[in-house]
C-alpha cells in the first residue's frame, strides 16, 4: 500500500505531532507499507534514516514566513516578521496558512495513493487536502485520514475568528475519517462528523517490563517532563507549596518553558533543576531512576498530554495534580513513599505503535 504523510515536523524535532509523524511513518513501514513523508525540513541530513527505516523523506517547504522545522532549533523569526505575524495570525492563520498551499502543492506531485494522513497541528495542512480534493477529486488518494492532536475550533484555550468554523467544516466533509487522541474529545467537534471521527491514541515503540526495580535514592526525587503554560498549565502553584515543604527532596523538569520556574530555582535552593528536553530514549531512562513522576492537568477534559504514555511505560507512580489544586495532601504521600492515589493508566497496550499503526489501515478496509 502507498502511503503519504504529510505534517509541519517530523525527527528530529522533539514535540507531540512530530513523534507521531516519525513513529507511524516508521512502523507503517515496518509493516510492508511504502511510505512516504513530506514535512518542512531543516538541515538535518536524513539519508541515514530513510535507509535504516526504509521511508522517503521529502520537503513540505521551504516555507517563507513560517519558521518552525523539523530540526531541534528552527529558525528564529525577525522582528518584522514578529509584528507581521501578531497582526494577522488570529484573522489568517498567519503564518500557518502557508502551508495550506504547500500541502496542496505537493499532492499535485503524487499519484496512485491509496492512504494520506495529514497530521495536525497546524490545521492549515488539513485544508490543504481539501483544497486539492476539491479541484482534483478525480486523482485524489483512495482514503484520507485527517490526523488532529488536538481540537481547532472547539479548542477552550484558543478562540479562533467565527468564520474559521466554515473552514473546519469545509474540510471534514472532504476527509473520510478524522483521528482523535482521546474519547473525550469528541465533543470538541462539530456532530454532523461524528460519524467520521476515530479515536486512536498517540503510539510509541515500547516494551513493557513487569519487573520494576525500585529506585533506592537517598532524597524523594521527582520528574515532569513537558512544556508550561501561564493560562492552562501553570507550575507555579505547585511550586509555592513546594516551598513549605519541610521533606528535603529534588525535582528536576525537563522543559524550554523556563520563565515561569526561573525564580523558584534560587527560591528552591538546589531542590529545584531545570534542563533543556533531552532525546526520548534518553528520558525513559532517566524516569526509571525517579521516585515518581509528575503531570499537571490540562484544565480542558479535551486533551490529554502525550507525556502520560511515556510516564506509564517508566513503571514509575505518577502524580497527577490539577493546576487549581486546593488539596496538596497527595504531594505529603508521595514524597512520604506512599503511592495509593497515583494516576494509573489503563490498558497500556493500546498506545504501542504496532496497535496504533494497524488502526489506521484498518480504517482503509471500511
Amino acid at each position: 500500500m502507498k502511503v503519504v504523510i504529510i505534517s509541519r515536523t517530523l525527527y528530529p524535532k522533539f514535540a507531540p505531532r512530530s513523534m507521531r509523524t516519525s513513529s507511524l511513518a516508521i512502523e507503517l513501514s515496518k509493516q510492508g507499507h511504502n511510505v512516504t513523508v513530506y514535512a518542512v525540513l531543516g538541515k538535518y541530513d536524513y539519508t541515514n534514516f530513510e535507509k535504516k527505516h526504509d521511508i522517503i523523506v521529502k520537503n513540505l517547504g521551504p516555507t517563507k514566513w513560517s519558521k518552525i522545522n523539523s530540526d531541534e532549533k528552527s529558525v528564529p523569526p525577525t522582528f518584522f516578521e514578529k509584528v507581521i505575524s501578531k497582526i494577522l495570525k488570529k484573522p489568517l492563520e498567519f503564518p500557518d496558512i502557508e502551508l495550506m498551499f504547500k500541502t496542496n502543492k505537493v499532492l499535485k506531485e503524487e499519484s496512485n495513493i491509496d492512504l494520506l494522513v495529514t497530521i495536525a497541528i497546524p490545521f492549515p495542512i488539513h485544508w490543504g487536502a481539501a483544497l486539492f480534493k476539491s479541484k482534483h477529486k478525480d486523482r485524489f488518494p483512495k482514503t484520507w485520514i485527517a490526523d488532529c492532536g488536538d481540537p481547532y475550533m472547539g479548542n477552550g484555550f484558543i478562540k479562533h475568528p467565527f468564520y474559521f468554523k466554515y473552514v473546519e467544516k469545509w474540510f471534514c466533509r472532504k476527509a473520510d475519517f478524522i483521528t482523535i487522541p482521546i474519547e473525550k474529545a469528541k465533543k470538541a467537534y462539530y456532530q454532523e462528523f461524528l460519524d467520521k471521527i476515530r479515536v486512536i491514541p498517540q503510539g510509541f515503540d515500547f516494551v513493557l517490563n513487569d519487573e520494576k526495580e525500585i529506585p533506592k535514592n537517598n532524597v524523594p526525587f521527582f520528574i515532569y517532563a513537558g512544556g508550561f503554560n501561564p493560562s492552562f498549565r501553570d507550575p507555579r502553584p505547585f511550586l509555592e507549596y513546594l516551598l513549605t515543604v519541610k521533606i528535603e527532596f529534588k525535582f528536576i523538569v525537563y522543559s524550554q518553558s523556563n520563565f515561569l520556574l526561573d525564580p523558584y530555582v534560587n527560591l528552591l535552593k538546589g531542590k529545584l533543576e531545570v534542563m533543556d528536553y533531552i532525546p526520548r530514549d534518553e528520558l525513559l531512562i532517566k524516569m526509571k531512576t525517579a521516585d515518581f513522576l509528575l503531570n499537571i492537568e490540562n484544565l480542558s477534559e479535551v486533551q490529554t498530554p502525550s507525556k502520560l504514555i511515556d510516564y506509564a511505560i517508566s513503571g514509575r507512580p505518577i502524580l497527577s495534580l490539577s493546576q487549581n489544586e486546593k488539596d496538596y495532601t497527595k504531594v505529603d504521600e508521595f514524597l512520604l513513599g506512599k503511592y495509593t492515589n497515583q494516576l494509573r493508566i489503563e490498558n497500556i497496550s493500546q498506545y504501542h505503535i504496532s496497535n496504533v499503526a494497524a488502526s489506521f489501515i484498518k480504517l482503509t478496509e471500511q
